[in-house]
């Protein structure tokens, strides 16, 4: 008998190699999902766990046996946070509720320095754009090293300016430190959607009869929407996230923004963390509901910015 006939036919090889092969990509993809969906889990776990302790009375989440779910479901947090906790308002010497007012004061802070942070935004970066002056690749840098530093650094400045006219404890001074703080990023990040944008489109308009502001209102800008959104969308987290400067800026129970508020929940000698877990919860509503209204100009504005051309 030869080698020849005790081989196996080609077919039967290249049928092994192709099963091998399926099979290496099957443990491969089963890996790739394992590890994703462990990850998934890790991420997602503090989540669960404040929802599930924003849930749970304040016995059973001081108790020493740990719980995924609440033994007791009670609403309990949500309803001391709604409708029980009230401190007096200087203002008018009624009672009020102290969670609404720090989330009217984070809201109202948060929109204001949203559309000044935009407009402000917007127009610095068109003019960086499509001018040309002197100093302009100074401010660029100027914009660019101000990332560098920490923002704790700013706050003794920032307060001294405060201080001297007059804005400490209200919603100017803090939007204006807000808007302070988001600025130079907004500008590159807009910059580089104006920069995409063909200045032919402009030139057309104008030969067309419109001014050059006619131009950029209503063909830069509508064009430029997606970047307007990512801007937005990252203003108005600054100013509803933030902590340390509304800590600093803003005294008074009724002047604070939710960060601040929820931090009186945190005692010297132990915590409420059933109250901390349901304001969280309660807290990150309007930002999943922007999210979720504008996520696909978010997107879209996050991968459009860097193509040019």
């Amino acid at each position: 008998m030869t080698a020849q006939s005790v081989s196996s036919p080609p077919s039967t090889t290249y049928a092994r190699k192709a099963n091998t092969a399926r099979r290496n990509l099957m443990l491969a993809d089963i890996f790739t999902h394992a590890v994703l969906i462990t990850v998934t889990v890790i991420m997602l776990f503090p989540i669960f766990w404040v929802i599930s302790t924003s849930f749970k009375p304040q016995a059973e989440v001081e108790s020493s046996t740990v719980t995924l779910f609440p033994q007791r479901f009670t609403l309990e947090n949500y309803n001391f946070l709604l409708n029980d906790l009230s401190a007096r308002d200087p203002a008018t010497g009624q009672d009020i509720n102290l969670f609404w007012r720090w989330g009217l004061n984070s809201l109202g802070i948060a929109l204001i320095t949203t559309f000044i942070g935009v407009f402000l935004a917007a127009s610095c970066a068109y003019a960086l754009s499509r001018f040309k002056f002197p100093g302009r690749g100074g401010v660029l840098t100027s914009f660019l090293v101000t990332q560098m530093f920490p923002g704790a650094i700013l706050i003794i400045p920032l307060y001294n300016l405060l201080k001297e006219f007059g804005l400490l404890n209200s919603w100017a001074g803090l939007t204006l430190a807000y808007c302070t703080v988001a600025l130079p990023f907004s500008v590159w990040m807009l910059k580089g959607f104006f920069d995409a944008i063909p200045y032919d489109l402009e030139e057309a308009a104008i030969v067309d009869g419109c001014t050059p502001f006619g131009a950029y209102w209503r063909i830069t800008l509508p064009l430029a929407l997606p970047g307007i959104a990512v801007v937005g969308f990252f203003n108005f987290m600054t100013a509803w996230n933030e902590f340390m400067l509304a800590l600093t800026f803003m005294s008074g129970e009724t002047s604070k923004t939710l960060p601040v508020g929820l931090r009186g929940f945190i005692f010297q000698f132990n915590t409420d963390w059933h109250y901390m877990a349901a304001g969280s919860v309660l807290v990150t509503i309007p930002v999943m509901f922007v999210f979720f209204f504008a996520q696909r100009g978010l997107i879209s504005g996050l991968t459009a910015g860097g193509v040019k051309g």
